[in-house]
């Protein structure tokens, strides 16, 4: 006889093959492009068609005495565009980023909010390949944002050339800068948005099985530390909710100041 999910939920605790996910279209299974059709590249397409029906339909007719759709989708653009784009870039060069900025803001928090919704209950960026494709997008564009501001030669001396330090210094100092240029900044981009919203999935998974696996114990004692472990799973979600957000807002915020350092690198 078949075992129930809750006694196999029991019996396999929750690991890294929590994150796997088998293909929704079966004819795909064993194809290189299986993992091209799952649940989580579904979650991506679905914040993909939210953001653009959304934005679409509030500024398809503006009017002056904004809607309720048309202010928070102002709100939210009023926000990086202020708070982030112009405080960290500037004014001069700051409304210039901040389209970009906002749509990696919305497109970021969006996706961490498939990890605390029902049903979907997983966030895309807790797959380190979804990070690092965002982070690559950001990489790019602080790189040409830089060479076209200050010319190939002087952004280069600009990025890896400590100015100030002695010169017997810079044979030292060039290669560290240049690492931290060219792996470092995107790399960080990547894995702290994938550890945030990997760890953050794998606490929630620890106390919503956890508590299955307490409930369907012999031992009658134990039942109550289920309840308290639905409990944790509860508070850790809204615990989850913050974070989320926070990520969203930190990889936004670290990516004006890349582009900042490219069009202003005296600053």
């Amino acid at each position: 006889m078949s075992k129930s999910p809750h006694v196999l939920a029991a019996e396999f605790p929750p690991g890294v093959e929590s994150f796997d996910f088998p293909t929704l279209i079966p004819a795909l299974e064993g194809t290189m492009w299986a993992q091209a059709f799952t649940k989580v590249t579904l979650l991506v397409w679905l914040s993909v068609a939210i953001l653009i029906v959304f934005f679409l339909v509030t500024y398809r007719s503006p009017k002056i005495v904004p809607t309720k759709g048309q202010w928070l989708a102002e709100s939210i653009y009023g926000f990086v565009r202020d708070g982030i784009a112009k405080d960290i870039i500037g004014n001069k060069h700051g409304v210039r980023f901040a389209p970009y900025l906002a749509t990696l803001f919305v497109f970021i928090l969006l996706n961490n909010f498939w990890g605390i919704f029902p049903f979907a209950q997983i966030s895309p960026n807790s797959h380190i390949a979804f990070p690092i494709v965002l982070a690559g997008f950001t990489y790019v564009i602080y790189i040409a944002v830089g060479i076209k501001a200050q010319g190939l030669g002087h952004y280069v001396k600009n990025s890896i050339w400590v100015s100030g330090a002695p010169l017997w210094v810079q044979p030292i100092l060039v290669p560290i800068e240049l690492f931290q240029v060219l792996l470092l900044r995107p790399a960080t981009l990547a894995i702290r948005l994938f550890a945030n919203m990997f760890a953050g999935h794998m606490i929630l998974l620890v106390f919503t099985l956890g508590g299955v696996a307490l409930m369907n114990a012999e031992a009658v004692f134990l039942k109550p530390v289920a309840l308290l472990s639905w409990a944790m799973a509860i508070v850790m979600t809204l615990f989850e909710l913050f974070i989320l957000a926070l990520q969203a807002y930190v990889f936004t915020l670290l990516t004006a100041t890349y582009l900042q350092s490219s069009v202003d690198p005296a600053h």
